[in-house]
């Protein structure tokens, strides 16, 4: 209505809106839904975080001893396999989270994240089963990329559709919080195991132990869940199918013809793809690519004596810098607007990928630091943007399934698979710089997108009323979106006027 969405309905003349309109949702209940919602991100990133720390122990257990580079590829294959379910599990759970609610399927998908994570775990070696042992471990990746696909996009729904209009978004980066802090505790548990058990103790049984972490907080993930009823958005639109034919409004048009709307969102679709590919081919580069690219410097350039352990360290506190900013950035975008900060993202990888990676192939720890941490702030210009922009891309009715399928076919695409495209161009042609190549390719497909994005901070989300935080800030809310109306037919009508 007012972010000039493709296909958003133009409002109806002199239409206003009322206090009584705007949906009030307490702060104590939308922090206990961030809570709700971040957990998941948690585990899920605490198992990215495990996973690509122990990469290199992970082919050692996994695959025969003379695997070569074959078994980096293989293994950074079974890293990117998760992803190639990813749109499935988007498919099956963001359609279904629009008909049964997100906090049902928020509860499923979480159940089984944290089942997938611990059983690799308790995965026998090669040396034990023999090829039966990879193959086990890709049937838990899979699990895992399955239940993922419906979990990162609805959780980004569930706190959009809690979040007050015009704090979504400092409140939309506190789930970015609970991402990068689950990278960090995950990355960190397999650092602190590999520093005190030793290569052959975390080879021999050390490696399961982070694994099993995973199932607990599966279990505070779901107690916190289980705490919430589902968002105002949700079920505003299901009491708005109940009401008489009258009083309805197009969610009984989207009712049953999913898919087909969703289609017809295209262009929403598209925009949403391009940020993502922006976005994500970073995160994958910094927080799944990076660990193992120390190695390949190594063998490729004469006299670079950092060490894997060295850079997983510093990579670690650009993480937790990352975290920090975070929520600065998001209360950012509420005051000068998502676009500058998203458009500040671009520019940056395209102007800074290669001195950052330059930076990172120096034999000097202050350099490898200075290059990782501009790669990092790059990121964080669109991870704490993206969970209060991406929702508002699409309408209530089909927000989940519309957003889960766009978000998870641009990851499996073009973000999960950068450890294996990296390994493999690099293996292929030996030009350490194919890093900072790919992120100016995704910095110019983030900036090409930004160009149809509609600036939606401060605005209510697509399909659902006004939000606000308490009865006076509905007030002044109300107020100001009166104002914003009437400025919108002014200028309409001054065209009009000029026309003739």
């Amino acid at each position: 209505m007012f972010g000039s969405h493709p296909k958003t309905p133009t409002p109806t003349k002199g239409k206003r809106w009322k206090a009584d309109d705007v949906t009030v949702t307490e702060p104590a209940t939308v922090r206990t839904a961030i809570n709700a919602a971040a957990i998941g991100n948690v585990t899920e990133w605490y198992d990215f975080g495990v996973y690509g720390y122990l990469m290199l122990t992970i082919e050692g257990v996994f695959l025969p001893e003379d695997s070569g580079a074959a078994g980096k590829i293989i293994t950074a294959g079974l890293f990117a396999v998760s992803f190639l379910v990813r749109p499935i599990g988007g498919l099956i759970f963001g359609p279904l989270s629009d008909r049964i609610g997100r906090n049902r399927v928020l509860a499923i998908t979480m159940i089984m994240m944290a089942t997938a994570t611990f059983l690799i775990g308790v995965i026998p070696d090669y040396a034990t089963i023999g090829m039966a042992a990879p193959f086990l471990l890709l049937l838990c990746r899979l699990l895992q990329g399955f239940s993922t696909g419906g979990e990162y996009s609805n959780a980004m729904t569930f706190i959009a559709e809690y979040a007050p209009d015009r704090k979504r978004g400092f409140f939309g980066s506190l789930l970015e919080v609970g991402t990068f802090g689950g990278y960090v505790l995950g990355a960190s548990v397999a650092v602190i195991l590999e520093s005190v058990l030793g290569d052959d103790a975390m080879q021999s049984w050390g490696w399961r132990l982070p694994f099993f972490v995973a199932l607990p907080l599966g279990f505070i993930g779901i107690y916190l869940r289980a705490k919430l009823s589902d968002t105002p958005a949700f079920e505003a639109q299901e009491a708005a199918k109940s009401a008489p034919e009258s009083e309805t409004h197009a969610a009984r048009d989207f009712e049953g013809h999913e898919f087909k709307k969703i289609a017809s969102l295209w262009p929403s679709i598209l925009v949403c793809c391009g940020l993502v590919i922006a976005w994500n081919v970073t995160n994958y580069m910094l927080t799944s690519f990076m660990p193992s690219y120390f190695d390949e410097v190594g063998n490729r350039q004469d006299g670079f004596e950092i060490t894997s352990l060295t850079a997983n360290i510093l990579e670690i506190i650009v993480m937790l810098i990352c975290l920090l900013l975070i929520p600065v950035f998001g209360r950012l975008s509420d005051r000068v607007g998502r676009k500058p900060i998203i458009l500040a993202g671009c520019v940056s990888l395209i102007v800074l990928a290669v001195p950052s990676i330059l930076l990172v192939r120096v034999d000097n720890v202050v350099t490898v630091f200075l290059g990782m941490l501009i790669m990092g702030l790059s990121l964080i210009c669109f991870s704490s943007i993206m969970p209060s922009t991406l929702p508002s891309l699409f309408p209530t009715v089909v927000r989940a399934g519309a957003l889960a399928i766009a978000f998870n076919v641009s990851i499996s695409l073009f973000g999960g698979t950068t450890s294996t495209v990296m390994e493999a161009l690099i293996s292929a042609t030996d030009n350490l710089m194919w890093p900072a190549y790919y992120l100016m390719i995704a910095g110019a497909i983030g900036l090409i997108a930004l160009r149809y994005l509609p600036e939606t901070n401060g605005r209510p989300m697509w399909g659902s009323n006004p939000a606000a935080a308490s009865r006076e800030e509905a007030v002044e809310h109300a107020a100001e979106l009166n104002r914003e109306i009437e400025e919108l037919e002014r200028e309409a009508n001054s065209v009009r006027s000029a026309a003739r």
